[in-house]
This record gives structure tokens, C-alpha cells and sequence, in this order.
């Protein structure tokens, strides 16, 4: 017995819904130029991408308090005043000394443009004994006076104690310089001088050279000229800034 066939579908009569749907679905033209909606879209998504970098870019360079172009500071006082700014993290004045219990590289920015070739001097004595937090005593300088490693990041016996460095725009990055045969030795007190010349970064420790950078393309002008104190997870005590033109 044969299978009954599909009965036919009368000239004239409606089509099935299915059928409709199809044919109401045109083909698109990938060619076809984007709409005015299609293009705000893209445009707000471009804009969320990139809210943190417009809002660098609109806020404008970090206030200015302290005229320059030589500056020191004994922090003989019961706060730190309104000639600094960190963005966290709890820095304050002990005894006639800065301290950062545990900065976690929120750098105190002194509110000063620097000069472009300049030497910065100031005492810095590492408190911690035990663990991984000994040593790591660190500064930024030619930074955007908001930003941890916005300018170069300096670190004497960072990583446990285990390395010293200067360091451009990444403390991680592959171009620092360092060195590994010395360390902090808690509780003393070193002096710090570093300064600039040209494209060249010297570091020096109780007056003996430590580090440097030599940079051929050295981060200067508008977002490269601030100093700031910093640290990880040490306790770090500062005295005695001085700032002069070169």
C-alpha cells in the first residue's frame, strides 16, 4: 500500500505562519553602513572601556602648594600638613619623623614640581625585624604626584630584603637596574641622596653612589616632576627632606 501523499496546498490559499516569518526575513547587507544608534553604541562602549584613562586625562595635573624650587622639611610638627597627598593608607608624623606603617605603595607626594635636573636628600630608617617586610625602604621620584610608579620607583631591600633597584614606570620591569649584595640593616638610619642630570639617575646611600639609571628618554615636564615617599609593608621612618635645583 503506497503512503498517503501530503495533501496540496490550493493556488491562492494563506501559507503556513512558518513560511511567512521566512519570507518577511530579509537577508543583511554586511556593507551596509552603521546607523546613528549603531554608532552611539560603539561609542558608549569605547567610553566605558576607557572611563579610568578619560578621567586621568580630565582631571588635569596633580595642586601645587609648596612653590619650589627648593624646599626642606625636618617634620618638627604634630601633622603632616597641607603640603602633601597620598591616597591612602596612614602616614603621619612620630616624633619629629614621617612614618609609613605599611605604606602598601601609596607614596606621601611633597605638592611641588621639581626642578628637571635636581637632587632630592633625606634620612630613612626601616623599623622591621621579622618576616618578609624587612627592609623595603622606597621612593618615587619625576612621578604624577598621585600615582604609585608614575615616574621612577627606588627600593633599597625590597622583596624580603632580597634586592635594591630603580625602576622606570614598573618596579617588576624588566629595564630597572639592581643590585642584590647589600641590605637594609633595621633600625639604622641611612642617608639618601638622589639626583639628576641630563638622563642620568645616581643614587646614593651615606654618600657612596648605590644605583643608577642611565635614560635616553627621561620622564621630565607635566606628570613626571613630583617626589614622594612610599613603602609596602614595612615600617618606615623619614627625617630631613631637602630639595634643591641642580
Amino acid at each position: 500500500m503506497e503512503p498517503a501523499s501530503a495533501p496540496a496546498v490550493a493556488s491562492g490559499s494563506r501559507p503556513e505562519a512558518g513560511a511567512q516569518v521566512r519570507e518577511r526575513q530579509a537577508p543583511r547587507d554586511p556593507d551596509r553602513p552603521l546607523s546613528w544608534r549603531g554608532w552611539l553604541a560603539v561609542g558608549l562602549c569605547v567610553a566605558a572601556a576607557n572611563a579610568a584613562f578619560l578621567h586621568l586625562l580630565l582631571r588635569g595635573e596633580a595642586d601645587v602648594t609648596v612653590p619650589g624650587p627648593r624646599f626642606t622639611d625636618s617634620f618638627d610638627r604634630a601633622a603632616i600638613g597641607p603640603d602633601y597627598f597620598t591616597t591612602g593608607m596612614h602616614w603621619r608624623i612620630a616624633e619629629g619623623e614621617l612614618w609609613a606603617p605599611e605604606a602598601k605603595n601609596n607614596p606621601l607626594w611633597l605638592k611641588m614640581r621639581l626642578p628637571r635636573d635636581v637632587a632630592v636628600e633625606f634620612d630613612a630608617r626601616s623599623e622591621t625585624t621579622t618576616g618578609d617586610r624587612t627592609g623595603d625602604i622606597k621612593f618615587e621620584i619625576f612621578g604624577d604626584g598621585r600615582n604609585h610608579a608614575s615616574g621612577y620607583v627606588c627600593i633599597f631591600g625590597g622583596w624580603g630584603n632580597t634586592v635594591s633597584v630603580i625602576a622606570r614606570l614598573d618596579e617588576h620591569g624588566r629595564d630597572r637596574t639592581e643590585r642584590k649584595d647589600r641590605k637594609v640593616e633595621p633600625k639604622r638610619t641611612y642617608h639618601m641622596r638622589v639626583e639628576r642630570r641630563g638622563g642620568a639617575l645616581r643614587w646614593f646611600v651615606d654618600r657612596e653612589l648605590f644605583l643608577s639609571y642611565d635614560d635616553p628618554k627621561p620622564l621630565e615636564g607635566k606628570g613626571h616632576d613630583r617626589f614622594g615617599f612610599s613603602s609596602w609593608a614595612a615600617d618606615v621612618f623619614f627625617d630631613n627632606l631637602k630639595v634643591e635645583p641642580l
